[in-house]
């Protein structure tokens, strides 16, 4: 029986050079066995941990100046954000530096460079990755990525004001006002935040988010995405885990409806494929509350409504008559 490729275990934890791998008896022809990957610049890591995002960036801080530090979303992924931290790795280093490219990273050039460690590697500190995000990425990506921080309290919304106050100057601060102004902490994923930006941006009043709902007895009975108090309408926003908490869902669902609120539902289809279509059955349940069923989302009337304008509370609502009757 042939011999497996000799794998030196001291190679198996972590990313390593030529020259490691030379002192442990092994060539840059045996590197090239389907049990070791090449992670650029002359690093290699055994196959299995490869692709690891901490055994990637590890590789990258050997090829980065010692100046440098990770930035941007590879940034916020070591200080615990759920975001992309490889595609591409992210770093920034001093004006001074002579470095001008990297395969594989993307190199920012700043006059100040402000350093803090995470998962045991250099990297912008919590609240400059924030800022940063907010200054560089889209509007809503950038909204996104502090709504994450303000609901993990990995910043506050004061530590982000004070940053603003004393960079006012640096390029893309009014971008990160804006996406301060659209922040919500207590949005529980990135998915309810691209909901929620949609109706925003789309001209609908801004929604509360999640707002506790109880029956007429002040019973708890659910606490939906989000919603809007003066027609009673709630929204939310079905993720990856609906199928895990379906039975719970529909019952909170039936309570919800019971009880006199208004539903709808979103998945990332929706939101993805056809987010004119979240827009328009919004604004049509927002000012279609205290219109008869019968015409449903065809009625003429709705195109005649004045959205921004304080409809009837849903306790107050009065009947209109169709014509005819």
């Amino acid at each position: 029986m042939p011999r497996g490729p000799r794998v030196p275990v001291e190679l198996t934890r972590g990313p390593f050079d030529l020259e490691e791998a030379r002192r442990h008896g092994l060539t840059k022809y045996h590197l090239r066995a389907a049990s070791w990957r090449s992670l650029g610049n002359g690093f290699y890591a055994v196959r299995e941990i490869a692709d690891w995002p901490l055994v990637r960036l590890a590789a990258a801080v050997q090829r980065l100046p010692s100046a440098a530090v990770f930035s941007g979303r590879t940034a916020a992924w070591l200080h615990g954000l759920d975001v992309e931290p490889c595609n591409p790795i992210e770093a920034t280093v001093p004006f001074a530096c002579s470095l001008r490219r990297l395969a594989g990273i993307s190199i920012e050039r700043s006059t100040q460079i402000e350093m803090s460690i995470a998962k045991g590697l250099p990297v912008t500190p919590r609240v400059r990755t924030v800022a940063d995000l907010g200054r560089h990425l889209p509007l809503v990506e950038a909204v996104v990525a502090i709504d994450m921080a303000l609901h993990s309290r990995l910043v506050t919304a004061e530590q982000l004001r004070r940053w603003v106050e004393t960079h006012v100057g640096y390029r893309g601060i009014s971008r990160l006002r804006q996406a301060m102004d659209l922040a919500e902490p207590s949005v529980q994923s990135p998915m309810e935040t691209r909901v929620r930006l949609l109706l925003i941006l789309a001209g609908l009043p801004r929604p509360q988010v999640q707002v506790p709902l109880h029956d007429d007895r002040g019973r708890f009975i659910g606490r939906p995405d989000l919603y809007y108090p003066t027609q009673c309408l709630a929204l939310e926003y079905d993720g990856s885990g609906h199928r895990e908490t379906m039975t719970a869902d529909h019952r909170r669902q039936n309570r919800l409806i019971n009880t006199g609120y208004r539903l709808l539902r979103f998945t990332a289809a929706d939101v993805l494929s056809t987010p004119d279509s979240i827009v328009l059955l919004v604004r049509q349940a927002l000012v279609a509350h205290d219109l008869p069923a019968a015409r449903g989302l065809d009625d003429s009337r709705l195109d005649r409504r004045n959205l921004l304008q304080a409809t009837r509370p849903f306790e107050e609502r009065i009947r209109i008559a169709l014509p005819g009757h």
